[in-house]
């Protein structure tokens, strides 16, 4: 068992998979019959590498890694644009498209499983890689293609953590309330992770056992937390003493945040992740409170035909979707500005200083306050702005 531990942590397992899909250094020339396609050429990305992370006791040193333009050679790029895409779908561009579409044109029913779900596994996953502190994989041999997530810990890997939560919380949460072959809704869960998986061993971001860990810890997580499902339904029911509880706790889970051996975006991140999950459930505490929604989502699963797309519900789905991120960026820039001006007052620091937003008191704050903000505007402003211009 130590050994395929070992087996599966091994740096030059990435770099032969990398080299199986057509990605190489490009100081390395690969044999010809493995290389896939006649297009060939050298490509440049600001990010694509860093100096090693590991000394030789195979431990992190306390130093930064230091990140270096590194040229590669593409072979395939089938591969590259496909891994490229799928990695993309683990990142927040597509978390802050597909949960606020799902939110606003979907069912909210879902979109409340699926945010607590993910907040969860990204907090988990987060708060796991500054306590285990496994370096990512080295380079050379392997091919580093981010530049902004190698100051962070390898293990596990929480792109693979969120897409297997967000594909299979989906597919758990929508079986016994939408009909739908549940053969071709497993397909696509399976699918969506596993892409999202391989391209983290593309990309050179993490090792095998990073991946498998991701995603047994996630799998686990669901296990356990199924049958407090039906508690995430209710909280918008739930005391009025919720919103305290879903401030308070989260602000000083953040606070309390494992401190790293040097500045790395993952306690912003996690910050980020468990502000936007409170304001989230504050708004649809505050859409049951104060009755502010017409149609209450039914708490229990109910059986529903899924609508054919018609050209009508797209550019219907399109606009709201268009109209809420509008809402969303304005009020987060607006808070965010608000916010940073009030700290940098408090603590006598000079305004745009960007060194000073990393500091703990500053950076947890208004990362906290500006998106559970950007929560309670995407489940309450949004949807009242939505019924206000006639879209609902």
């Amino acid at each position: 068992m130590a050994e395929l531990l070992r087996s599966l942590q091994d740096d030059q397992l990435v770099a032969r998979f990398q080299r199986r899909c057509g990605l190489f250094p490009a100081l390395e020339e690969g044999p010809r019959e493995n290389s896939v396609g006649s297009a060939e050429g050298a490509a440049r990305d600001p990010g694509a590498g860093h100096l090693s992370a590991a000394n030789g006791n195979g431990q992190r040193r306390a130093g930064a890694p230091q990140a270096y333009i590194q040229k590669y050679i593409v072979k395939n790029y089938f591969y590259y644009y496909l891994f490229r895409f799928s990695a993309a779908l683990g990142q927040e561009v597509f978390y802050i498209t597909f949960l606020p579409f799902t939110q606003w044109n979907i069912d909210p029913y879902l979109s409340r499983r699926l945010i607590i779900i993910w907040v969860l596994v990204m907090y988990i996953g987060q708060v796991a890689k500054d306590i285990l502190k496994w370096p990512r994989p080295s380079s050379p041999p392997v091919v580093i293609l981010e530049k902004r997530m190698i100051a962070e810990y390898g293990m596990p890997s929480t792109h693979a953590m969120a897409a297997t939560a967000i594909s299979f919380t989906f597919l758990i949460s929508t079986k016994d309330r939408y009909e739908y072959p549940f053969i071709l809704g497993l397909m696509v869960a399976v699918v969506f992770s596993t892409l999202v998986c391989l391209s983290r061993l593309y990309t050179g971001m993490h090792t095998a056992l990073d991946v498998l860990g991701g995603v047994l810890i996630t799998a686990l997580l669901i296990a356990l937390t199924y049958p407090a499902w039906t508690l995430i339904d209710n909280l918008d029911s739930a005391s009025p003493l919720l919103p305290v509880c879903v401030i308070v706790v989260p602000f000083f889970l953040c606070y309390l945040y494992p401190v790293s051996d040097y500045y790395s975006p993952t306690r912003a991140d996690t910050t980020t992740v468990l502000a936007a999950g409170a304001g989230v459930t504050i708004g649809f505490w505050i859409n049951h409170f104060f009755q502010l929604v017409s149609k209450p989502t039914e708490s229990l699963p109910v059986i529903r035909n899924i609508p054919p797309l018609t050209t009508d519900m797209l550019v219907l789905g399109l606009t709201k979707f268009a109209v809420g991120i509008v809402l969303i960026l304005l009020v987060r820039q607006f808070v965010q500005n608000l916010s940073l001006q009030v700290l940098y007052s408090w603590f006598r620091v000079v305004i745009r200083n960007k060194e000073a937003r990393r500091r703990l008191e500053i950076e947890v704050p208004y990362k906290f306050v500006t998106y559970t903000s950007v929560g309670i505007c995407a489940a309450t402003f949004v949807p009242m702005l939505h019924r206000f211009l006639g879209l609902l």
